[in-house]
């Protein structure tokens, strides 16, 4: 269990507190960051809830008060020199929070890490509040707020809510539980309208989207057994569809939902040197040590890594890697 109390006195004894997610963030980091900044504003913190990257689109119903700031080092340095307490939310890797995580550091800025994913940086630079076992980083929220006695305000529902619903694919992931519908229960009475969430995130594509999703179905591979099944997008891809990074988001969850694939992968080209993998299994097969020898991590079933290579250095590694892996596990290999 948790030392929530411990965490809540922690934040009792601070005035000024920073609070973020990692970079190309999704519903679970900035809800779990949106619900927190409306608990703490409302025991009269100062507090920011600055992110490092911009805010995607479908995302935009959490800043109706604009009180999600995108980071710009001449607005937010000084203040954040004179921070507290930073709480990050649902950052397994340090290294996510780039340039705010920077800011942290040279200041000696005391860093609470909350989140599901196991932490790839051991404690280095951040004390660790981690259940693997919770959902998503919004359920932890959740029992902050309970062990905290604190009621749940119709802002603070949303921010979980939003967090939950991503992290467990609309209650349709295996990571789904009881506890997951009885938060939810919970939400839907402080007034949280849940078609309008859905409707947000998962009815809301960019013509760009769109495009960049037909130009992947036309190139999906697979290996001998069909159980893996992989896409790459280059520049190229992004340039003719007239995509961002953000509308690659939820292509890996889509192609693993080919009937007969277990493992989907995603490899996106972010420059000539690094390219982003997606990893997603349905559950024969357990795939964040694959992401972990890339140098990345995540969970057993969703990981991902940022690769250093070439778009074809990269996918040759991978398919190597991931191919071994699965033949492993099959025990096919001694």
């Amino acid at each position: 269990m948790l030392d929530w109390k411990s965490l809540h006195k922690t934040i009792d004894g601070v005035e000024r507190i920073l609070l973020s997610t990692h970079e190309n963030p999704d519903g679970d980091g900035l809800g779990s960051a949106y619900a927190m900044y409306h608990h703490l504003k409302s025991q009269g913190k100062d507090c920011r809830l600055i992110q490092i990257s911009n805010l995607p689109h479908e995302y935009e119903f959490l800043n109706l008060d604009q009180v999600i700031e995108t980071y710009n080092s001449e607005v937010h340095d000084n203040w954040i020199s004179q921070v507290e307490l930073a709480l990050i939310f649902d950052v397994g890797d340090y290294r996510r929070t780039r340039k705010i995580g920077e800011q942290l550091e040279s200041n000696k800025i005391h860093v609470v890490n909350i989140d599901h994913h196991p932490d790839l940086s051991d404690g280095r630079f951040a004390d660790n509040f981690i259940n693997t076992d919770a959902a998503a980083t919004g359920e932890m929220v959740y029992d902050f707020m309970k062990a905290g006695n604190v009621s749940l305000t119709k802002e603070i529902a949303v921010g979980i809510y939003t967090g939950v619903v991503t992290d467990t694919g609309s209650f349709s992931y295996s990571n789904t539980n009881q506890k997951c519908h009885q938060i939810a229960i919970e939400c839907i009475s402080a007034g949280v309208n849940t078609s309008q969430i859905y409707q947000s995130v998962y009815e809301n594509s960019s013509k760009g989207r769109v495009a960049l999703l037909g130009l992947i179905l036309n190139q999906i591979e697979y290996n001998d057994t069909g159980e893996l099944a992989w896409f790459t997008i280059d520049q190229s891809m992004m340039d003719k569809a007239k995509a961002t990074q953000a509308d690659v988001d939820g292509f890996t969850d889509f192609i693993r939902k080919i009937r007969g694939v277990e493992v989907a992968v995603m490899i996106v080209e972010k420059d000539n040197n690094s390219c982003r993998v997606n990893f997603r299994s349905k559950g024969k097969y357990i795939i964040n040590g694959i992401a972990k020898s890339l140098g990345g991590g995540g969970h057993q079933l969703a990981a991902g890594a940022l690769a250093k290579g070439s778009l074809t250095e990269v996918l040759s590694k991978v398919l190597a890697s991931t191919n071994a892996s699965l033949a492993e596990q099959n025990g096919k290999i001694e």
